[in-house]
């Protein structure tokens, strides 16, 4: 079955950098696009940022867009999310996930197109 397995969260104060990786098995993962998700205390979980399965096109939510740059190797089935000048407002459960037979561009819009796996998450928290 698909599994999706994140790293690389942890405490960094605001300005920092951090890398997640998220390691995906059970599935053709060079055929699948790869997003990742965020969810902060209280708060709904939302869209961070996705990358294709093929040429690599890249989306971005606008409040990450310019600091966090999302990646992949498919050799190694793993997608990554390199976040550059951290905020305390980026502190939450970052969530690795997929879709099958979908784009990159709909999970930008995933609440009507739905997820369909997701990971388990990773922490990340941000001091100020």
């Amino acid at each position: 079955q698909v599994q999706l397995v994140e790293s690389g969260g942890g405490l960094v104060q605001a300005g920092g950098s951090l890398r997640l990786s998220c390691s995906g098995s059970g599935f053709t993962f060079s055929r699948y696009a790869m997003g990742w998700f965020r969810q902060a205390p209280g708060k709904e979980r939302e869209f961070v940022a996705a990358i294709s399965w093929s040429i690599g096109y890249t989306y971005y939510a606008d409040s990450v867009k310019g600091r966090f740059t999302i990646s992949r190797d498919n050799a190694k089935n793993t997608v990554y999310l390199q976040m550059n000048t951290l905020k305390p407002e980026d502190t939450a459960v970052y969530y690795c996930a997929t879709n099958s037979g979908t784009t990159a561009q709909a999970m930008v819009d995933w609440k009507r197109y739905g997820i369909d796996h997701w990971g388990s998450g990773t922490l990340v928290t941000v001091s100020s």
